[in-house]
């Protein structure tokens, strides 16, 4: 009987090792990463902005070798200027806008409408991350946000289609598109970003040079969910192990 009992209880450990295990690994499998967008310092209503599009290589494989953003067509930007970006060409697309654009007293009649990154060399490997900079504006006055959509090619010639929209009330879709949000104008009807100083209000100076080389996707968040998986590993295996040696030491001194 104490055999039994002892190999019982052997079992229940290792089924709760096991168990321990697989719960901190659910936990810790991170979301998957998006093609998104973020300004840097402010994106005012009516102002300037400089923009980044942070791409993440989702992929053990293959490395993301082009990156195509279409800007939004309902509200057209008449500035729209790529950062120089280390191992990668910028292409920029311009269109004849169907209604021409009045900025600071002009007649405009054609805007950006898309920027092509294509890569030079190896791209964006996996495990890493880059940004893609660009001023732009004049931000529009009358939406709450501006929705790019964006293509991820990769080296095996895969290409994800970051091109659906978030409807309010439902869940989040599997692609979803770069969304920018817009601030509330500034007092002074500018509304200049702190990050966008640099860029003229006519488009003529670029964005001041800022490190955008690929980044390690090792962030906070990643990190400790890799180190819990880990730590949930050895712990299970610890459990796993200690059941079945405490099993046979009972089992022998029975």
């Amino acid at each position: 009987m104490k055999a039994i009992n002892s190999s019982l209880k052997a079992s229940r450990l290792a089924v709760a090792g096991v168990a321990a295990a697989s719960a901190v690994l659910v936990l810790s499998a991170p979301a998957f990463a998006h093609v998104t967008v973020q300004p840097e310092g402010a994106a005012a209503k009516g102002g300037y902005a400089v923009v980044d599009f942070k791409v993440p290589n989702e992929r053990d494989n293959a490395s993301t070798t082009k990156l195509e953003v279409s800007l939004p067509a309902d509200h057209p930007l008449a500035s729209v200027m790529p950062q120089p970006v280390p191992g990668w060409t910028a292409v920029v697309t311009k269109s004849k806008l169907d209604k021409p654009l009045t900025v600071h007293g002009k007649q405009i009649d054609e805007a950006v409408t898309k920027v092509t990154w294509t890569a030079n060399g190896k791209g964006i490997e996996p495990g890493y991350f880059q940004k893609f900079p660009l001023s732009v504006g004049q931000l529009p006055e009358d939406a709450d946000q501006l929705v790019f959509k964006a293509l991820q090619t990769y080296s095996n010639n895969e290409v994800v289609r970051w091109i659906e929209t978030q409807q309010k009330g439902q869940q989040e879709p599997d692609n979803p598109a770069p969304v920018l949000e817009l601030s509330a104008a500034s007092g002074d009807g500018h509304g200049h970003g702190t990050a966008a100083k640099d860029a003229s209000a006519d488009g003529s100076t670029a964005p001041a040079a800022k490190d955008t080389t690929a980044q390690a996707a090792t962030g906070g968040s990643d990190t400790t969910a890799r180190v819990l998986g880990i730590v949930g590993i050895v712990v299970g295996a610890a459990g796993v192990a200690y059941g079945v040696l405490a099993g046979r030491r009972r089992t022998s001194a029975s």
